[in-house]
C-alpha cells in the first residue's frame, strides 16, 4: 500500500507514525504549509486526533480523500457532515481506552476531595515537621452524577458504586435499562449531587453545557471533574466560581483552549490540573494506534471498517 498517501495532521505516538511511514506514503502537514496540488491529489486518507481532525477546507483540498481515521474518541474536530455528504468514511478508537479514562476520573475525585496532590507538596517542602496536614473531604458515599452515561459514564459509575456512591445522571434520553437515577437536566442533576462529572460527547448542543447555572446548582460543597472536553465548560464562569467560593473544586484533564489553560487556576487550591491524559498510558495508546492501522488497512482492502462513525 505505499503508494497511498495518508495526511497525519495531528501528533501521534512514534509507534503509530513509524507504523504509517511503513505502509504508506506519509505527509506530515507540519512539513508543507501548503500542499503541492500533486501530492494532494495521492492523499486518501487523514489520520487525526481529538485537537486536530478534518474540517471542510482540508476535505475541499483533497479530492481524492476517502477515510479519516482519529487517533482520539472524540471527531468534534471533523466535520462529519461534509464527510457523509462526499462519502468520506470516517473511524475513532472506541472502547479500548474506556477503562483508562474511568480510572482516572476516581483519581481526580480522590485527588480532589483529599487534597493529595497538595499534601504531596506539603511533605517535600519540609511543612510535616511543623504540624499534621489540614483535614481534607471524604469520598466514599458522596453522590456522584454522571453527564452523559455512554461507556465511559458507565465505566465511572461501576467504579464509583465500589466506594458506596449512589449514582445519578442525564442524558439526552433515559436509559429505560439503567438502575441509577436519572434527572431530565443538568442543573437538576447538579442540584442532586455533590460531584458532577462531564463525560458525554462535544456538540453543539453540549458546548458549555457546564455554564453559571449549573456551577451555582452544584454549589460551594459540590465538585466538578471534566474528562470530557474543555468546551463542554465555560471557563470564564468555572474560574469565577472557584475563585468567589461558590464551586467547591474542579479536577479537570481538558480545557477550552488547549493547551492554554487559564493563569487564574494556578494559585488555586481547589483544583486538580491535568494535561489531556485521560487514555495516557503506554498500554492504551498502543491498543488506539492499533485501532487506526486496523480501520486504515480494512478500508483499502475492501474489509468492514473496525469502528466506523460514517
Amino acid at each position: 500500500m505505499e503508494s497511498i498517501g495518508v495526511l497525519l495532521v495531528a501528533q501521534v505516538i512514534p509507534y503509530l507514525e513509524q507504523e504509517l511511514e511503513k505502509r504508506y506514503k506519509l505527509f506530515r502537514v507540519w512539513e508543507y504549509p501548503q500542499l503541492p496540488i500533486e501530492h494532494a491529489n495521492s492523499i486518501r486518507a487523514v489520520v487525526g486526533n481529538a485537537s486536530a481532525g478534518a474540517n471542510a477546507a482540508l476535505i475541499e483540498a483533497l479530492p481524492k480523500l476517502e477515510i479519516v481515521s482519529s487517533f482520539s474518541v472524540g471527531v468534534d474536530m471533523i466535520d462529519l457532515d461534509t464527510c457523509k455528504e462526499k462519502g468520506i468514511r470516517v473511524t475513532n478508537t472506541p472502547d479500548v481506552l474506556t477503562e483508562e479514562v474511568a480510572d482516572l476520573s476516581i483519581g481526580l475525585m480522590l485527588a480532589l476531595l483529599r487534597r493529595i496532590c497538595q499534601c504531596d507538596r506539603y511533605v517535600r517542602a519540609g511543612n510535616w515537621k511543623k504540624g499534621d496536614f489540614k483535614l481534607t473531604t471524604k469520598f466514599s458515599g458522596k453522590t456522584v452524577g454522571i453527564i452523559g452515561l455512554g461507556r465511559i459514564g458507565e465505566a465511572v459509575a461501576k467504579r464509583a458504586e465500589g466506594f458506596n456512591c449512589p449514582i445519578c445522571y442525564y442524558s439526552r434520553t433515559e436509559k429505560r435499562d439503567s438502575k441509577y437515577k436519572y434527572y431530565p437536566n443538568v442543573v437538576e442533576l447538579a442540584s442532586n449531587c455533590d460531584i458532577l462529572v462531564v463525560a458525554c460527547p462535544l456538540t453543539k448542543e453540549t458546548h458549555h453545557i457546564i455554564n453559571r447555572e449549573v456551577i451555582n446548582a452544584l454549589g460551594p460543597k459540590g465538585y466538578l471533574i471534566n474528562i470530557g472536553r474543555g468546551k463542554h465548560v465555560d471557563e470564564a464562569e468555572l474560574v469565577s466560581a472557584l475563585q468567589d467560593g461558590r464551586l467547591g473544586g474542579a479536577g479537570l484533564d481538558v480545557f477550552e483552549n488547549e493547551p492554554v489553560v487559564p493563569e487564574e487556576l494556578f494559585g488555586l487550591e481547589n483544583v486538580v490540573l491535568l494535561p489531556h491524559v485521560g487514555s495516557g498510558t503506554i498500554e492504551t495508546r498502543h491498543a488506539m494506534a492499533d485501532l487506526v492501522l486496523g480501520n486504515l488497512e480494512a478500508h483499502f482492502l475492501g474489509k468492514p471498517l473496525l469502528t466506523p462513525l460514517v
